[in-house]
């Protein structure tokens, strides 16, 4: 994943105004996914690598989408988080390397498997877009 690759590429989606919160264990990774979405016009808020984190950074600025890692710090896993942030009426994406989830959060979520491409990363986030568009 290039995120030089979206700022020159004219098809690439406009992501202006449209709050991420990326929730990652993983440094590289979690940076790689930030360059990508605000190359894209996203404001990123995190990464986080906890739930605790998590959860702080978005009561803090309740955002539109959320890309949590399934399995983070410590052996963490995430089904209370992707729990509580369906419940704020945020869109969540998992994103794991998991073939199938450890452990299955009480609501329907899109799964991403990694690694992750620019455009099942966008791809996911259609149902915020839907709803950010003008009318």
């Amino acid at each position: 994943m290039d995120p030089s690759d979206a700022s020159s590429d004219p098809q690439s989606p406009n992501l202006a105004g449209v709050r991420i919160l990326v929730v990652e264990d993983s440094w590289q990774l979690g940076t790689a996914v930030t360059d990508l979405l605000q190359d894209l016009g996203a404001q990123v808020i995190g990464p986080a690598a906890t739930g605790a984190d998590a959860r702080r950074l978005a009561s803090g600025e309740r955002p539109d989408a959320a890309f949590v890692d399934f399995h983070l710090r410590a052996g963490e896993l995430a089904d209370g988080l992707v729990d509580w942030l369906y419940e704020q009426g945020i869109h969540v994406v998992v994103i794991t390397g998991y073939a199938v989830l450890p452990a299955t959060p009480r609501h329907p979520v899109v799964i991403l498997q990694k690694p992750l491409s620019e455009a099942a990363l966008v791809g996911s986030l259609s149902p915020v877009l839907a709803r950010k568009a003008p009318r």
